[in-house]
C-alpha cells in the first residue's frame, strides 16, 4: 500500500505501485470501480449479509437518486497549469486532516468479516483517515481504538431511550480518545428494508452488531434487571419454530453472549443462560427514541465537552438550527438510501444546505459517494469534507483490511488525479466553477 504523501503526487505513487506489482502478476485485492467491487462482495457474502450490506428502503429509489444526483455534475478539466505539487489536506475540527475522507459509521460489520471493525480500524489509522466508530458495532470500541493506536477516530451515537446508556456509551468514547460525537438522527424507526424483509433477516435479533451494547456496564445491568423480573423475551414474540437455522441462530446468540461477558463459563452455560436473549431484547427496547427533539438532544452538552455533529440532517431548515443550536458540525446523510424510499438525495441539497450554513460549521456529505471524483463534486459544491461507506464494507468483505485499505486509497488517489486535472492544487481550489450542470 501507498504510504499517504498528498504533496507530490499520491495517485502517481499508487498507481505505480499497481502497474510494477502487475509485472509480476499480481494484482490489486479488490475491484477498482464500484460495480466490480459490489460484484466481488455479492460473490464472497451470504446472501443474508450481502443484503443487509447492499440493501435499502422500499423499492431503492434513494440509493439510485443519491448516484443518479452525481451524474448531474461534471468536472470542467483545465489545461497548461503547474499541478505538479498538491495538497490534499484540510481543517476539520480544530485539525489539519491529511485528506477530506471520512469514513462513515458502518454496523454490523462481521457481516462482511470476522476482524469487522477492528479490520476498518486499522485500514483507517494506516490511511490516516478518521473513522467514525459505528454504535451498532461487532466490536468494542475499546478492542477498535487499541488495534488504531493513537489515529483520528469519532465515535457514532444512536440516541438511546435509557438517558443513563447514552451518558455511559459518551464516557467510552471520551476515555478511548475519540475526537468527536456523531449524533446519527434518521434512525429513530428503522426503515422499510425489503431485502432484509423478504429473508427474514435482522442481525441484531441474532446478537450480531450489539458489542458496543453488551460490554456497556449500564446495558449489562438493564439486562439484569430483565431477567430479574422475569421479562427476558418479548410479551408479543411469537412462538419459535425449532429448526436448524433457528438453532444456528440460538448457538450464535450465547456466543455473542459468552464473547461480551454477559455469562461467565463459555459457550456451554450462556446456552443455559437467559441473559444473551435478555441482552438482544432489551437492545431493541432502547435502541432508538422516537420522541428525541431539539430540547431534548440538548442534554448533549451535558454529557461531553467534545465537538458534536448531527448526521442524517436534509432540509435547510434543520440544518440552520443546529448551527443555531450551537452544534459543532453536520452530515449531510439520507443513510446511504437505507431509510426512506424516494428520500431527496443528499447532493441535490448539499448547494442548498451550504449557503443556508453560510460558513458556520463544516458541513459533510455521506451518501452516494463511490469514488474520488464523486468527492471532488462534493468538495466543489461546498462540502468540507466527504463520507465513504459502503465502497469500504465492500473492500472489507472481499480481502479484509487489505480490502478496506484498497478502496480508501483508491478513493484518496482518485480524488488526487482528478483534483490535477481540473488544473487545481489544493482542496481550497474547489468551487462550482469546476463543474457544470450535465
Amino acid at each position: 500500500m501507498a504510504r499517504l504523501d498528498t504533496g507530490r503526487g499520491f495517485a502517481r505513487a499508487v498507481q505505480s505501485a499497481v502497474y510494477r506489482a502487475g509485472i509480476s502478476g499480481r494484482r490489486p485485492a479488490v475491484p477498482t470501480t464500484f460495480a466490480g467491487l459490489e460484484e466481488a462482495a455479492r460473490r464472497a457474502l451470504a446472501p443474508e449479509a450481502f443484503a443487509y450490506l447492499a440493501g435499502g428502503a422500499g423499492s431503492e429509489h434513494t440509493m439510485a437518486a443519491n448516484t443518479e444526483a452525481f451524474a448531474r455534475w461534471q468536472v470542467i478539466p483545465r489545461v497548461l497549469r503547474d499541478v505538479s505539487e498538491r495538497d490534499l489536506s484540510i481543517e476539520l475540527l480544530g485539525r489539519r486532516r491529511a485528506t477530506p475522507i471520512v469514513l462513515s459509521p458502518l454496523g454490523v460489520m462481521e457481516l462482511a468479516h470476522p476482524d469487522a471493525d477492528v479490520a476498518v480500524g486499522r485500514a483507517a489509522a494506516a490511511l490516516d483517515v478518521p473513522y467514525i466508530l459505528s454504535n451498532q458495532a461487532s466490536r468494542p470500541m475499546e478492542e477498535v481504538a487499541a488495534a488504531m493506536g493513537d489515529a483520528s477516530r469519532w465515535f457514532q451515537l444512536y440516541w438511546s431511550s435509557s438517558d443513563d446508556l447514552n451518558a455511559s456509551l459518551v464516557r467510552r468514547a471520551e476515555a478511548i480518545g475519540c475526537e468527536a460525537i456523531v449524533i446519527t438522527l434518521d434512525t429513530h424507526l428503522l426503515g422499510w428494508r425489503t431485502r432484509d424483509l423478504d429473508l427474514g433477516f435482522l442481525p441484531f435479533t441474532r446478537g450480531q452488531g450489539i458489542a458496543q451494547y453488551t460490554s456497556d456496564p449500564v446495558f449489562a445491568e438493564l439486562v439484569r434487571d430483565r431477567v430479574e423480573h422475569g421479562a427476558d423475551t418479548a410479551p408479543d414474540a411469537p412462538a419459535v419454530k425449532v429448526t436448524p437455522k433457528a438453532i444456528r441462530a440460538a448457538l450464535g446468540i450465547a456466543r455473542a453472549g459468552s464473547r461480551a461477558g454477559l455469562v461467565d463459563g463459555g459457550l456451554a452455560a450462556a446456552v443455559r443462560s437467559p441473559l444473551p436473549r435478555a441482552a438482544v431484547e432489551t437492545f431493541l427496547d432502547v435502541f432508538a427514541d422516537p420522541s428525541l427533539t431539539w430540547e431534548r438532544i440538548a442534554r448533549i452538552r451535558d454529557l461531553t465537552d467534545l465537538p458534536v455533529l448531527l448526521k442524517g440532517v436534509v432540509h435547510p431548515d434543520d440544518a440552520d438550527r443546529a448551527v443555531d443550536a450551537g452544534m459543532d458540525g453536520i452530515v449531510v446523510s439520507n443513510h446511504g438510501g437505507r431509510q426512506v424510499d424516494r428520500s431527496v438525495p443528499t447532493i441535490a441539497v448539499l448547494p442548498e444546505i451550504v449557503e443556508r450554513v453560510a460558513g458556520r460549521a463544516p458541513i459533510i456529505l455521506d451518501s452516494g459517494v463511490r469514488g474520488g471524483a464523486d468527492a471532488v463534486i462534493a468538495l466543489a459544491l461546498g462540502a468540507t469534507a466527504v463520507g465513504l461507506g459502503r465502497p469500504y464494507a465492500y473492500g472489507l468483505a472481499v480481502a479484509g483490511a487489505t480490502g478496506v485499505s484498497e478502496v480508501v486509497r483508491n478513493t484518496i488517489a482518485e480524488l488526487d488525479v482528478t483534483l490535477a486535472l481540473a488544473g487545481c492544487t489544493s482542496i481550497d481550489d474547489l468551487g462550482p466553477g469546476v463543474l457544470r450542470e450535465a
